[in-house]
């Protein structure tokens, strides 16, 4: 089997609603993303002839994802109250609410599965929230 890997990071602020700990409460992160997308044969188009995939084009991926996310508030859905995202949009902060909780494990299966999507092969992904601690998913 064949893998090739990139990454990318971002920086958002986010918080666990119900946590008992620090975090709780409202703070950033840069999470950096690793990416392994894997093929038990290489392309032989003249274009990727002896490649996976183009690493361009997966960096390119990760890249446009990771900047979506960038210097972003992500939250779960439900977990504010209406009148305190009406003050923060009022603010133009810029608020991304997602259907899980924001966790290291969760967006490491967030990124899987829309990479995933796009039609890489996708055998792991990690999901640093600091340099010392790492989420994965693979399936």
């Amino acid at each position: 089997m064949y893998t090739i890997k990139t990454e990318a990071s971002f920086d958002s602020a986010h918080f666990l609603k119900g946590y008992q700990g620090k975090c709780s409460n409202l703070h950033g992160h840069r999470w950096r993303v690793v990416v392994e997308v894997q093929s038990d044969k290489l392309k032989e188009d003249e274009q990727n002839r002896g490649m996976v995939f183009d690493f361009g084009d997966l960096k390119s991926l990760l890249k446009d994802m990771c900047d979506n996310l960038d210097h972003s508030f992500i939250y779960e859905k439900g977990t504010l109250k209406e009148k305190t995202t009406e003050a923060l949009m009022e603010e133009d902060f810029r608020l991304i609410p997602v259907a899980f909780r924001p966790t290291a494990e969760n967006f490491s299966k967030y990124f899987y599965e829309e990479i995933k999507k796009k039609g890489y092969d996708v055998r792991r992904v990690e999901v640093y929230e600091t340099p010392n601690n790492c989420a994965s998913y693979e399936e």
